[in-house]
Order: structure tokens, then C-alpha cells, then sequence
């Protein structure tokens, strides 16, 4: 992997061979391995080393990025020439600001929790075949089919400007998805951490064993309003739609849903929502596309929209705009992705408050206060159907249950569901703790189980 003195030498070549007014090196390194298992056997074991270097040039108002895999000599000079020949034909950009110094980029100073253990990072595929063992052995014990895959990576990243920026992040992930599958029903579960110690492969097996199990041979039941008890992955998969509304470019391009609603009441009182790249549970770099550093920034306080991210140009534009007095506090929140691109800014460490100390509810409480409702592990194929009312559709899957008289009684096939993300927010019974929770349609957030009234389902699936 890539160092950080080996990368500081790379953007000293570059800087060389730059005619440009300034230059910016976004870098990354990394080692990645798959074990993909499948019909309870090892199919694919594939391993990548592979180094990405983008170069971002500027002349006044004219910028372009070029990017390169290698890092010889030549190809250093190609990939800035490459560069400077897209920046000499575009045309000014009036919002395009100067590359940070050191002084704006550091903002509070700052330091996310270590996110690189080495444990992980000398993970081999005979370590991760003995845990695809350990998981295929439950499902046969179970008379079950296993299917998954268990991930592990290393990777480094670095941003350096010729303004004096330099900041590197280093980090290790361990991941573990399975789906268990019966005649007629399936169950599912899925964990990262940087510390491979902290990803309980055999308690994931064992958990979508018995989903699977406890939804065989299920009934059907008619559409409707139902209360249901959704599980981390389903509450992160369907509310992670929601925040890319969450930017200052948004919000001034009219494509949020909080145009004209920041300030109000939109969620229930329970509802608050933090973006903190430094909180233990969540991964990631503290520094944006362009340097800046990362914000700790309050999104939602007690289901208000209280503020949103802002790269150092949707910041400066909103700053100029008449919604100014009307949209919470406006600086740059390092937010921001690398230039050029066509969207702005967005959270990507979301962080849900738990309930007021007492309050927090397991799901095993949760169920017992139900009269009446559905248990749901996940949704999939989720699709954005109206984006101002933030209304969602998608599916149940792996593990979808009947709750009667405060018990799980038996699987139910599955759902189709047409819903409000503000409706849902506004109807949340309860809260869990959270915690750091991953699903396949949204970013990884730390996020709790909760119970919510009168969910929209719209139509019975054939499985």
C-alpha cells in the first residue's frame, strides 16, 4: 500500500511538470480481497492492488481533472499535460474558487478514532475460508443453502495542493454479508468494522439461520397501513434516500425537499440526525473532495431541519442568495466532492440520536407492544417515486414477519411498499440504540431499530 511520503514525492514530480496557476493530487492505495461463497462452496476468491491518482488543474477560472493508475515518471507528466489541455478549452466557471490553504482547510482540529488495525489488514483467504466454513456449517446443520461473501480491504488516501494542503487517511474494513436459503423463505445479515475482531461472522450465520427458518412455508397477508418493527439495515436502506437533499446546492438548484421547510417541523421530537466523521462507529476519511475538514454538523434537532453541508462554493453562492437569513448557519462544512462534479456537497457519516436515557427499546420490546404488525429485516430495490414529498417505493426481503398479541407468530410473503420518508419519520413509536448498521442500497450509518405506525404497503409479492 501507498504511503504517505512515497505520495507526497509523487505530487512533488507532478508540481514539476505543471504549468498551471495551481494543481491538486486526490490519491488513493489499496489491497482488496473477496471470498464469494454460494450452494454452501467457495466459488470466486479474487484479490486487487491498485492505486488511483486524479489531477485537478487550474488556470483562473478554468479547472479539468485527469486521472492515471501509474505512477512512472512519464505517465505523471502525461496525466498533467492531460489535465492542462481539458482546463485550456473549458470555459470560465464564475463560482470556481481558489484551492484552500492550510489555514482554511484546518478547521477545529479535530481527530477521527484509529480506523486502521493490522489484524485486518493480514487477513488472507485461508482466514477468510475458515469463516465461510464456520458459516456453511450452520446452514448445514440447518438443512439450509449459505450464500455471501466476506470482504476484506486496506486502503489509503491523500489530498495535496500547491496552496500547502496535505492530508492523509488510512483505514481497514472487514465485511461479512449471508443469505440463508430454505424451500420457501430466506434470511439475511450483513456487518463491517475497520477491526476484523468486531464482525461476529458466526452470530450473522446464526441469525439469518433462523430467519430463514422461523419464515418458512409463509402466508399471505392483504396490503395495507400495518405498524411494523424495522430492523438498523431497513431503517438505513430506506432513509438513506433522504440525505442528498441534505446540501447547500440542493437546496439553491430547487431539487431539495427542504426548499422552503428548513427551520420547520417536518419529523417527530424523537428525530435527531448528526453528520460526525469522527464519531467510533463510523469510517471514512475527515477531509472532502477539496482538503477542507470535515464539520460535526447537527442536520435535524428534534425533527426540525436545522442546517445543511455546504462545499466552499455552494457556501459562497448561498451566502449571496436571497434564501440566506433562511436556512440555518452558511460556511463552508467540508462536505464537499472533488471538482468538477455535478452535485455539490452531502453528508456521508449520518449519525441518528438514540431516545431520551430509559426510553431505548429493543426489538424484543418493540414487538411486545405490538397488537399487530410486521417485522421487517430489510427492503431492497428501492426506487425514489416523488422527491419533494420524499416518497419511496420498494420491497421486503430475507425475513419478513407476522407480530399478533406482542409475539412474531410466522413469515409472511412479502411486500411492495409506496411511503413518505417525512410520513415515516413523523410516526416513529419507538427507538433503539443505535448502532453502526449496513444494508445495499445506502451508505453505512449508525442508526437504531424502530417501530413505526401506519407504514403504506401497497401489494403482495409471489415470494
Amino acid at each position: 500500500m501507498l504511503t504517505r511520503e512515497r505520495a507526497a514525492e509523487m505530487f512533488d514530480k507532478l508540481r514539476r511538470h505543471c504549468s498551471a496557476d495551481e494543481i491538486e493530487l486526490l490519491i488513493s492505495s489499496g489491497d482488496s480481497a473477496l471470498t464469494r461463497f454460494a450452494n454452501n462452496t467457495i466459488h470466486q476468491n479474487v484479490a486487487e492492488e491498485n492505486t488511483h491518482i486524479s489531477v485537478r488543474v487550474s488556470f483562473g477560472g478554468r479547472t479539468a481533472r485527469a486521472t492515471t493508475n501509474k505512477s512512472d515518471d512519464a505517465s505523471l507528466r502525461s496525466v498533467v499535460q492531460s489535465a492542462e489541455a481539458l482546463a485550456r478549452v473549458q470555459q470560465d466557471d464564475p463560482d470556481l474558487l481558489p484551492m484552500p490553504a492550510p489555514g482554511e482547510a484546518k478547521s477545529k482540529g479535530d481527530v477521527a478514532p484509529t480506523r486502521h488495525f493490522e489484524d485486518t489488514a493480514r487477513l488472507t483467504p485461508q482466514d477468510r475460508a475458515a469463516a465461510v466454513a464456520q458459516m456453511v456449517q450452520v446452514a448445514r446443520k440447518n438443512r439450509l443453502t449459505a450464500a455471501g461473501v466476506y470482504a476484506s480491504s486496506e486502503v489509503a488516501e491523500g489530498i495535496f495542493n500547491s496552496r500547502g494542503v496535505a492530508h492523509w487517511y488510512e483505514q481497514t474494513l472487514a465485511e461479512v454479508s449471508i443469505t440463508m436459503l430454505a424451500d420457501s423463505s430466506s434470511g439475511w445479515q450483513k456487518a463491517n468494522s475497520p477491526d476484523a475482531a468486531q464482525v461476529d461472522h458466526l452470530r450473522l450465520a446464526e441469525i439469518a439461520a433462523q430467519k430463514a427458518m422461523d419464515s418458512a412455508n409463509p402466508v399471505e397477508l392483504p396490503p395495507g397501513k400495518y405498524t411494523v418493527v424495522l430492523e438498523p439495515a431497513a431503517v438505513l436502506d430506506a432513509v438513506g434516500f433522504m440525505f442528498w437533499d441534505f446540501g447547500g446546492s440542493a437546496l439553491l438548484e430547487q431539487r431539495s425537499f427542504l426548499n422552503d421547510r428548513m427551520g420547520k417541523q417536518l419529523f417527530g421530537d424523537n428525530i435527531t440526525v448528526w453528520d460526525d466523521a469522527y464519531h467510533p462507529l463510523q469510517t471514512g476519511a475527515a477531509f472532502d473532495g477539496e482538503g477542507m475538514q470535515r464539520q460535526r454538523l447537527k442536520l435535524i434537532e428534534q425533527g426540525t431541519a436545522k442546517a445543511v453541508t455546504y462545499a466552499r462554493s455552494s457556501a459562497r453562492r448561498m451566502a449571496a442568495s436571497e434564501m440566506a437569513g433562511n436556512v440555518g448557519p452558511v460556511t463552508a462544512t467540508g462536505h464537499g466532492f472533488a471538482l468538477p462534479n455535478e452535485i455539490g456537497e452531502a453528508p456521508l457519516n449520518l449519525v441518528f440520536s438514540g431516545p431520551k436515557p430509559g426510553e431505548s427499546q429493543s426489538l424484543e420490546q418493540m414487538t411486545a407492544s405490538t397488537h399487530r404488525g410486521i417485522l421487517v429485516t430489510r427492503f431492497w430495490y428501492i426506487r425514489e417515486v416523488d422527491p419533494y414529498e420524499k416518497i419511496i417505493t420498494g420491497m421486503t426481503r430475507d425475513g419478513t414477519f407476522l407480530i399478533e398479541n406482542g409475539k412474531v407468530q410466522r413469515g409472511i410473503r412479502n411486500f411492495r411498499f409506496n411511503q413518505s420518508l417525512i410520513d415515516m419519520l413523523q410516526n416513529v413509536e419507538a427507538l433503539g440504540e443505535p448502532v453502526r448498521a449496513s444494508g445495499e442500497e445506502s451508505m453505512d450509518m449508525v442508526v437504531p431499530a424502530m417501530k413505526v405506525r401506519s407504514f403504506n404497503f401497497t401489494e403482495v409479492t409471489k415470494f
